[in-house]
């Protein structure tokens, strides 16, 4: 695959905390990482992304990896699938007696 320049596209990344750690996560993308405070976090999810996205061009696998993660091309620009809805919801969970 050629590339002849980039753009920056908006990517949703949540991140949370597991105990002492952040952990930042993209369902688009279906990559996280994490880091010992927020800040790391994201600069660690950053650099991720484009290890993720080289190593897709590399391996000439992009178009593949994109497409079955839903992500649609709009005139030959990648754009990711559309979030239409983020909600906390009620669920039971089993409790020990």
């Amino acid at each position: 695959m050629k590339i002849i320049q980039s753009v920056k596209i908006g990517l949703q990344v949540t991140v949370i905390k597991q105990g002492k750690q952040f952990v930042a996560y993209a369902p688009a993308l279906d990559i996280s990482t994490s880091g010992k405070t927020l800040k790391e976090a994201q600069k660690r999810f950053s650099e991720l992304v484009n290890i993720f996205i080289d190593e897709l061009i590399e391996k000439n696998t992009l178009e593949e990896v994109f497409t079955g993660l839903g992500w649609s091309k709009v005139k030959k620009q990648w754009e990711p699938p559309e979030i239409v809805s983020q909600k906390s919801v009620d669920i039971r969970l089993p409790v020990a007696a």
